[in-house]
């Protein structure tokens, strides 16, 4: 156990731990996802899928109206409580088995936390949760990492399933999203994808 109180049975070093509370990568992801949401209208009521250790959520809680977000690590979900209090409603509980209604959400969000989901068919649970909690027209959006020689080194002893760009659209179209798009860097591969509308059936 290290200071942060995270058991060794969490999916993720000591090192890669460390990392993801640190203050230089929460800077990192300050710098960076305003990109990834620049342009894209999340609405009044968006849910963030694996928020870890909570630099996404630092970002998405000061530009969004209402925001909820469910983790599955109950160590984590107890330290995000703590530190967002009543601004944030943090859930503990699984992204692929959410305990939300149909069409709860105006946005979904995930970001550089698939590649920890166990296997590709967890992941594709994860996808059809999404869109089951969205509204019609709601949009899921998402970004993780690709592999190279740093991350590998990172991820030594970690869960690590990363997505294949190349599979993620028909992914998406098979959970029930209309007109998803991928956008693929050296090292990210980013995602959009909406729910149906009214008059495109369930």
């Amino acid at each position: 156990m290290f200071r942060g109180g995270l058991t060794d049975s969490m999916p993720m070093n000591l090192l890669h731990r460390k990392l993801c509370a640190s203050d230089k990568w929460a800077d990192i992801v300050a710098d960076d996802l305003p990109a990834l949401l620049a342009g894209i209208d999340l609405g009044d009521d968006v849910l963030e899928i694996g928020p870890g250790f909570g630099a996404t959520t630092r970002v998405l809680a000061a530009h969004v109206p209402r925001l909820t977000v469910i983790e599955i690590d109950d160590v984590l979900t107890r330290r995000l409580r703590t530190e967002f209090g009543e601004r944030v409603h943090i859930v503990h509980g699984d992204g692929a088995a959410m305990p939300f209604p149909d069409g709860r959400f105006s946005a979904v969000v995930c970001f550089t936390m698939l590649h920890h989901v166990p296997s590709q068919r967890t992941q594709d649970r994860l996808f059809s949760e999404a869109r089951r909690v969205l509204r019609p027209e709601g949009v899921f959006r998402g970004a993780d990492s690709l592999p190279s020689l740093g991350f590998r080194l990172l991820h030594i002893g970690d869960t690590m399933n990363v997505l294949d760009p190349g599979t993620v659209p028909a992914r998406l179209a098979s959970a029930g999203f209309t007109t998803p798009s991928l956008e693929v860097t050296k090292d990210r591969v980013a995602f959009l994808a909406a729910a149906p509308g009214v008059r495109d059936g369930p």
